[in-house]
């Protein structure tokens, strides 16, 4: 697992591939398989990010792994590297 989620919960280790970066937002767009935990069909979807310092470590194209909760009410990545 990469991290903890804000709150104490775990969170949980996926995969998917970068599609888009938005710093000023504080946003990714992640192409990913079925996220059972968070109860996610595969689908592409924008997520915020907990601290917008992790979008400097991947690039659009990146194969990464990620963890990622559902925080004050908005799912969430809260930890992201790339894939070997």
């Amino acid at each position: 697992m990469l991290a903890l989620a804000a709150g104490g919960a775990a969170a949980q280790a996926f995969e998917g591939e970068v599609q888009r970066i938005d710093k000023a937002q504080g946003r990714i767009t992640l192409r990913h398989g079925e996220l059972k935990p968070l109860d996610m069909p595969p689908m592409t979807m924008i997520f915020r990010v907990a601290d917008p310092a992790m979008l400097d470590r991947v690039a659009v194209g990146d194969r990464v792994r990620f963890d990622a909760a559902k925080v004050g009410g908005q799912y969430t990545v809260t930890a992201i590297a790339k894939a070997p």
